[in-house]
């Protein structure tokens, strides 16, 4: 008996099919259900939808006047556009493309808040140009009942589909603007995904709140970029430590189904031996030996 279904319907799966690509793996994805869907339209439309769904998750990076800039939900401005502080520009991104399209000027208001923004962000770049070969970091500015709040992403990405592996390293801080003392809120979220002879998700994630004294602009840009960097590096090496106590036994206990698809048994044996993690202190990017892939999260 087949399985036929309405619009809505082929609509709903092929948005939850989509949302749910890994990291750099979104147009195979899309390319793929395009050859079982066979519906252009269809399938363009809840591309736009997903795609723009998948920047945000992702924190995907761009160049805009040489300058990088991270498309997440805390500068999306409706309709599918997302801002750029440094640039002043507006302007929707073509996932499948890869291109910027309706650009447009957008004014800021030019205050406190702004400068400040500024300052937190040269003290930011000074960590990830140190830590990440690969980083990228912005810090917007959002208001919320009168209350002004500056929120901090990092993203570093290594995508390695030809190896089948990707992963990415990603984090958000947000914090109040107050006078004498302000709490940080942290979030490091770290994927990564192995399609070599499995098809393994590894997703790791930290929560986190600390204070900070405020005393001058230039000295809470300084203590921020501190606190990331420890939170970081603590989150790194508690992966690290994990890593190393997770034994062959343990792994193959994770791993093993005993009857596959395939109908034959898998040789775990072999593929442990291949499979070497290897997290590299201060990269902020996991490195899979022999061609390995997987995918980790922030």
């Amino acid at each position: 008996m087949s399985l036929v279904l309405n619009k809505k319907q082929k609509e709903q799966v092929i948005h939850r099919l989509l949302i749910q690509a890994p990291p750099g793996e979104f147009v195979n994805a899309f390319d793929d259900l395009c050859l079982l869907i066979r519906d252009e339209k269809l399938m363009h439309h809840q591309g736009e939808c997903a795609g723009h769904q998948h920047c945000q998750k992702y924190f995907v990076p761009l160049c805009i006047d040489g300058n990088p800039v991270l498309l997440t939900h805390h500068n999306v401005v409706g309709d599918y556009r997302f801002f750029d502080y440094q640039s002043k520009l507006s302007f929707k991104f073509d996932l499948l493309q890869n291109q910027l399209k309706d650009i447009k000027s957008h004014g800021i208001i030019q205050n406190e808040t702004e400068y400040l923004r500024t300052v937190v962000l040269c003290a930011l770049k000074l960590y990830v140009n140190d830590h990440f070969p690969n980083g990228n970091c912005n810090v917007l500015r959002k208001s919320v009942k009168n209350k002004e709040y500056l929120i901090a992403c990092i993203e570093n990405h290594n995508y390695q589909s030809g190896n089948f592996w990707n992963g990415i390293w990603k984090s958000k801080w947000i914090f109040q603007i107050n006078p004498f003392l302000t709490q940080v809120t942290g979030r490091i979220f770290v994927q990564a995904h192995y399609f070599r002879y499995v098809n393994l998700h590894v997703e790791i994630s930290k929560d986190l709140k600390e204070s900070l004294e405020v005393v001058n602009q230039a000295q809470l840009a300084l203590s921020f970029a501190r606190l990331v960097e420890e939170q970081e590096n603590k989150f790194q090496v508690a992966v690290i430590e994990e890593l190393q106590e997770l034994s062959n036994e343990a792994l193959r206990k994770i791993l093993r189904r005993d009857l596959p698809v395939t109908r034959t048994y898998i040789d775990w044996q072999r593929i442990l031996s291949d499979l070497n993690l290897v997290m590299y202190p201060k990269l902020g990017y996991i490195i899979y030996s022999r061609s390995v892939l997987c995918n980790w999260i922030i």
